[in-house]
Formats: structure tokens, sequence, C-alpha cells
């Protein structure tokens, strides 16, 4: 039967999303989540590839503002909900689908596309390299003390119920928004989702919980979490699990950690997903004890370069020349100068000699800082054309806080 790729049609989004549902496994979502993502999709830039009345295949995009270094919020696309069927794997489909979506962003004049992976070796082939990344780890709370920096003891915690708590989480999003490339300006009802905790999807923990971190009577932080309760033989051995945690500065974070790590009748902290520069790796006494574990979050992809790389700000100044492969998205490929500091950047076309040759991949990778130029070099995925152009690039391209994602879309 012949396929069609179509724009979605909202009179559709049910089997469209249903056939999302299938291809990760066939649990559908709770009704709760499945609401607030039909509420959210983007039909105009949600694609279906479709068989007669059949969906087969699937993709979307939201339209976001991520912060990239420097501070600037650069529109981006968010890809999303991107599936095909097993039963119309190798033909093609998906390659289909990234063709058609990336033009797409570019006509929208969207610099840059960033996605999350449930397998990562996917995205490579369309551009997408790892630019953030994140720990897990699980704080044994019976062998591990924290090391709490002064002035803990003036914030004030102050419990507050999940459905209340929307207000003070965006308040506090908005203003860390800047802070940290990687994260995106929350668009209108994406507040609905710190709030979200469908009863089937706690396994076995309790309903979400909330606290407000206050200092003279002002909002400084916010953390929720839930319980689950454990007993073993010697007593209770139950876990916080943290799902947000955010501070104006360290103390305020510093008093939230205490409190989590203190919860009573638990023995551990599950942390799911924190900046790699966090600081509560220095205020335990003993990180080991918490396994820590790395992996990548976001995969970001320069649609446009010239214009992805003039958005964003350089530690250090740089004048290098990039030989930029970028076989998906052939309008890239050539030679362009950057040339930036701290202040801004100019990336034009050039005809000079190039001094470092990386794939759009590798580009993508070092974008937000969170990813050394030198790192991708040393496993021969930057070739430096010019002694000291490594150096150089790699410097400047980093960032002072970590990129981090601190939630899915």
């Amino acid at each position: 039967m012949t396929s069609e790729m179509r724009v979605l049609d909202p009179s559709e989004w049910d089997r469209w999303f249903g056939a999302l549902e299938l291809a990760f496994g066939g649990v559908p979502e709770e009704p709760e989540e499945r609401e607030l993502w039909r509420d959210l999709t983007e039909c105009d830039r949600s694609l279906g590839v479709w068989e007669g009345e059949r969906p087969v295949a699937t993709a979307g995009a939201f339209s976001f503002r991520m912060t990239v270094p420097g501070g600037a919020a650069v529109p981006t696309a968010g890809v999303t909900m991107v599936s095909v069927a097993s039963t119309h794997r190798r033909r093609g489909i998906l390659t289909s689908m990234m063709r058609r979506q990336l033009d797409d962003v570019r006509e929208r004049g969207e610099p840059l596309a960033v996605l999350t992976a449930s397998e990562p070796v996917i995205y490579g082939r369309f551009g997408y390299g790892a630019a953030s990344w994140a720990h897990r780890a699980v704080i044994d709370t019976t062998r591990v003390r924290l090391d709490l920096p002064a002035g803990v003891d003036g914030v004030v915690l102050r419990p507050v119920p999940l459905a209340e708590s929307s207000a003070a989480y965006e308040e506090l999003y908005a203003r860390l928004v800047p802070r940290r490339p990687g994260m995106t300006v929350r668009p209108a009802g994406w507040e609905r989702q710190p709030v979200l905790d469908p009863p089937g999807a706690r396994g076995g923990s309790s309903p979400r919980q909330c606290v407000l971190a206050e200092r003279d009577g002002e909002l400084v932080g916010y953390a929720s979490y839930s319980v689950k309760p454990d007993w073993g033989w010697a007593g209770p051995d139950g876990s916080v699990t943290v799902r947000e945690l955010m501070g104006l500065d360290p103390v305020a974070e510093a008093a939230l950690w205490r409190f989590l790590c203190s919860v009573d009748l638990t023995a551990k902290v599950r942390i799911d997903s924190r900046p790699v520069d966090d600081g509560w790796r220095h205020l335990v006494s003993d990180v080991r004890r918490c396994e820590p574990v790395l992996r990548e979050v976001l995969f970001a992809r320069p649609v446009e370069v010239g214009a992805a790389l003039a958005a964003r700000t350089y530690r250090a100044p740089v004048d290098v020349v990039l030989d930029v492969s970028d076989a998906f998205c052939p309008w890239n490929e050539g030679r362009w100068r950057l040339s930036g500091d701290a202040k801004g950047a100019v990336c034009e076309r050039t005809s000079d000699a190039p001094e470092l040759a990386l794939s759009v991949r590798e580009l993508g990778a070092a974008y937000l800082g969170g990813t050394a130029l030198s790192s991708l070099a040393a496993a021969g995925r930057v070739t430096e054309l010019r002694d000291g152009a490594l150096a150089e690039a790699s410097l400047a391209f980093g960032s002072d806080a970590a990129p981090w994602l601190p939630h899915g879309f």
C-alpha cells in the first residue's frame, strides 16, 4: 500500500498519538499525560506518515527559545514524538521525515534544532550531537553526611500543595533560564508539566510533594519530590526521589538538599538528572557512596551554521576558519570564519584556508559548551589544520555554566 506524509490534522491526533504509543511499547499514557500532550502538540509542526487510515510514523516539533552561552534565548525547534512502526523500518521513512522537518525549521528561521533521544545512535546521521549531559545518582543518607555552607539555617522551608506550587516553580525557572545554556523559555501551557502527577506513573511512590525555600520572606528555592516507603529487617529503608530542585543561590539549594536527605523513614535520595557542575557533589562527604552515572540528555544541531554560531558569545576571543561537512543539510557545507568574544560574534562564509575541520554533528555537540572540541579531536572527530587553532576554539566554545535540560519534551 502506498504511504503518504502529511501535516497533522488536529482531528487525527488520537490515532497519530496512538501510533507513537505503540512504537514505544504499546502502553498508553495516563489520561492526564495524554491530555497535556494533546494540548501542547503544535499540529502545524507535526508530521504523520499514513497508509490509508493507519498512521505508521510520527514526528513533531515545539517552538522553543533556548538559552545559549552568553544568555541569549535563540529560536529553537524542539524535535519530539518521533516514531516509526516496527513493521515499517528500513524503508527510509525516518530519513524522509527528518528531511522535511529540517527544511521546515530552516524556513521558519530557527537556526537550531534540539532533541532528546530514546536511542542516541539514531540521530547522529542527521547531524545531531550530544550537547548536554547530566548525572544520575543515589545518595546513601545512612553513610553520607552533608557539609553545608554558612547561612543555611536562615532559609525557611514551607510545604505547599502540588497544585499551588506551579506559580513558584515558574517564577524561579524563569529567573534561572538566562543563567544556564540548554534551558528553554517555557511557552504558555508548559506550566502544567511540573504539576503533572498521574497515579499510574508513580511506581509505588507517594503523590508528588513540594516545599518552597524562603529567606527574609522572599522565594529563593523550590523542590518537588516523592517518597517510596520500604522496610527491612533493621527498620525503615524508604527512598526520596527528587523530581525538581531549583535555588537562586548555593545556600538555598543546600537547604533543600539538607531537607531531602533527612526525610523521616528514608535511607536514600534518588537523583534522576542534575547538571554535571551541580553543587550536590561537593556537599556530600563521600561521592563514591552516591554512585553518580553520566549520560547525555540533549542533542543539538545547527540548522543554519552562520546564524547559530553568531547567536552565542564566546568564553575567550576566537578567530578561526571552520571547514564544516553537512551532507544532510548541504547549505551548511564549506568554510566559515568565526570571529567572536564575550561581547558577540560574527560567522560568515569565507574562502580563507581552513583551520579546523569537523562535521555539523561535532559542531552541535560543542555548541552549548558542554562538550569540548579538544575532547572530540581526541576521538578523531575534529581535525586541527593550523597549529593552535584547536586550543583557541575549544577554550572559546566553553561555558561557565554546564548546559542542562531540566525537563523533557
